[in-house]
């Protein structure tokens, strides 16, 4: 199946205690935490494209790079939404935002490589 550009997926998330910068370690204010925000972009990119994925593939992260441009409030509700904008054999590319309501909190870039799930983890040692 070919992974086509332009493939979208928007995950959302409800802040709870274990997604505060204090609980998280990334900061000690009751926050959403960065990681947690980026966390929420890469799942919105892996799950943009796992339906395209052949038998026995994902896709794991590679780098990121994005702002954190606004604080999120416990109880508060963030979507993260990630497009595929490049392929490049088992690289893909995505541009990726988070946003509470209608305002940007976070944007940037992501980069997944696609894996044969069981090569990948018979590289544990």
């Amino acid at each position: 199946m070919a992974i086509e550009i332009g493939l979208k997926h928007t995950s959302t998330l409800k802040v709870e205690e274990k997604h505060l910068a204090m609980n998280v370690g990334s900061g000690d204010l009751p926050v959403l935490a960065t990681p947690m925000m980026m966390a929420l972009m890469e799942n919105a990119a892996m799950l943009a494209v796992a339906p395209s994925l052949e038998a026995g593939q994902t896709t794991v992260g590679g780098h990121i790079a994005s702002s954190h441009e606004a604080p999120t409030a416990l109880g508060q509700t963030v979507e993260a939404t990630a497009e595929l904008t490049k392929v490049e054999g088992r690289k893909l590319y995505f541009n990726i935002s988070c946003k509470q309501d209608d305002r940007i909190i976070g944007q940037g870039e992501h980069l997944r490589f696609i894996v044969d799930r069981e090569k990948f983890m018979s590289k544990l040692k």
